[in-house]
């Protein structure tokens, strides 16, 4: 992914849009349980990390970015925060 690219990623306040999507009561129950849980402040932002951290994936999958992806998946395995790894990316995107 580019810098730029990258830095609107990282944006907090960048423009969202709602969508409207049919999921089965009993996955929307274990969202909320599990939400906390993963230190989400809801369902919602835990389902948009998940479909971030998919989007992720078939990105670099199909834009050829892979050795930031790479590296972002060995740092997750190894325990570092989606939290610390945004921060380290955003403090690089702004260099």
């Amino acid at each position: 992914m580019k810098v730029e690219a990258l830095k609107k990623r990282l944006d907090r306040n960048r423009p969202m849009t709602s969508v409207t999507i049919r999921i089965p009561e009993d996955v929307v129950e274990d969202l909320k349980r599990i939400a906390p849980l993963l230190g989400f402040s809801g369902y919602q932002p835990l389902i948009r990390a998940y479909i971030g951290q998919g989007l992720r994936i078939d990105l670099e999958r199909f834009e050829g970015d892979a050795t930031i992806g790479a590296l972002i998946s060995s740092l997750k395995r190894r325990g570092v925060s989606d939290e610390i790894i945004s921060e380290a990316l955003s403090e690089i995107a702004q260099t």
